[in-house]
């Protein structure tokens, strides 16, 4: 990596305006996965253990620039606290001279978790006046929060300008170190799985994949309007009319690389709001009934897919198979997610992209027997579709 590093700051004494990604999920008011926390602390401890001083900012949900009390910081503290095993300070704020003046009791392997950033307007407007504001807390920045690296807010780009140095931290070396091998020097064979409701968030991901898999799996939403596309009848299911041209043309420059589902779980019923669906039955892909709609993919499509990840040496999935928030819709997903796992024991790399991918193989129970799981799902998907992200771009070049 060509950007600077947290090993190569002298943190000692020093204050080290750290963002980090705790957007994390709440219930009755507590923290109800700290993954996002536990993924920051490398570099958490790395900062503390060299007696750096920790000023921690992030945001958590979405407030819209007011003060939302449900969508504090605080619950976050002593999650943190328990990790580190030390006490974690807090501040009703963000910036101004009331933190400031905390930041300044700070003695050195001390650490502050600020007040949600996004409970003010300026951060995700990047507001220079703002990033200044933040920027007069720290001696050092260091961005650890990949999951919002492909914003260009306040505490992530425009910080940076205020800064001699701006660093990275472990997090999101790792992040970079793993997408980067999958998308600039991948072991052949490569190949990419990609899922979820709609076509339209991932057309720029196939249009860059293409020239560089040897295949590209795919499910989900999304494989009905290519199924569309072919003269396939689908039933209900979700299709997207206005794409269904484009996904004739990437069928037809993806010649064979692109395969698609050969059969489907299909419900005359969904509502997956209420956690419902109605009788369910398995169908070719061609034979969807009207009025149906296709909500996993199937056994047979399941063993295709197999059949086909377990001679690659590096893959990237992105997106569920399904509707995998309901138990009985999701078996497709997780068995992918069980093919990930399987592959990577056989010397495969997998990269799982963020999102609801992570949220599938940490439910199936395989994340920690995959390569990598990113933390951040619209900054993996953005990476691995060539795009510059404003947040890694900002930092300082070695």
């Amino acid at each position: 990596m060509q950007k600077l590093t947290i090993e190569d700051l002298d943190v000692k004494g020093k204050k080290i305006l750290m963002r980090v990604d705790f957007n994390v999920p709440l219930k009755s008011g507590n923290v109800a996965d700290d993954t996002r926390i536990r993924a920051a602390l490398p570099t958490i401890q790395y900062i503390l253990g060299k007696r750096g001083r920790l000023i921690l900012m992030s945001h958590l949900g979405r407030p819209d620039g007011k003060r939302v009390e449900d969508m504090s910081m605080r619950p976050c503290v002593d999650v943190l606290a328990k990790r580190l095993g030390q006490e974690v300070r807090f501040t009703e704020d963000c910036m101004g001279e009331r933190v400031e003046a905390e930041v300044a009791q700070l003695k050195d392997g001390e650490v502050l978790l600020l007040e949600n950033l996004r409970f003010h307007r300026e951060e995700e407007k990047n507001d220079p006046g703002f990033a200044q504001k933040l920027a007069r807390l720290g001696d050092f920045y260091v961005n650890d929060a990949f999951g919002t690296a492909h914003r260009a807010h306040a505490s992530t780009e425009g910080v940076t300008r205020f800064f001699k140095q701006s660093a990275a931290g472990y997090l999101m070396m790792k992040e970079l170190d793993y997408l980067g091998k999958v998308i600039g020097n991948p072991v052949k064979p490569y190949m990419a799985v990609l899922g979820g409701a709609k076509i339209s968030g991932k057309i720029d991901v196939i249009t860059n994949l293409l020239p560089k898999v040897d295949q590209i799996v795919i499910g989900g939403g999304m494989a009905f309007t290519f199924l569309k596309a072919q003269g396939f009848e689908v039933g209900s299911s979700l299709v997207e009319p206005d794409k269904v041209d484009v996904a004739g043309k990437l069928l037809a420059d993806g010649r064979d690389k692109i395969v698609l589902p050969v059969d489907f779980l299909v419900t005359d019923a969904l509502d997956i709001k209420a956690r419902k669906v109605g009788e369910l039955q398995e169908v070719p892909a061609a034979q969807i009934p009207p009025g149906w709609k296709g909500v996993d993919i199937g056994p047979q499509s399941v063993e295709a897919f197999r059949s086909l990840l377990k001679t690659a040496k590096t893959v990237v999935w992105n997106g569920p198979m399904g509707v995998f928030e309901i138990d009985r819709t999701a078996q497709g997903t997780f068995a992918v997610a069980a093919i990930m796992a399987e592959i990577t024991a056989t010397g495969a790399t997998t990269v799982i992209g963020g999102g609801d991918s992570a949220a599938a193989v940490e439910k199936a129970g395989v994340a920690a027997k995959v390569s990598h799981v990113s933390t951040g799902g619209g900054a993996a998907l953005e990476f691995i579709e060539g795009k510059t992200l404003p947040g890694v771009a900002a930092l300082t070049d070695k």
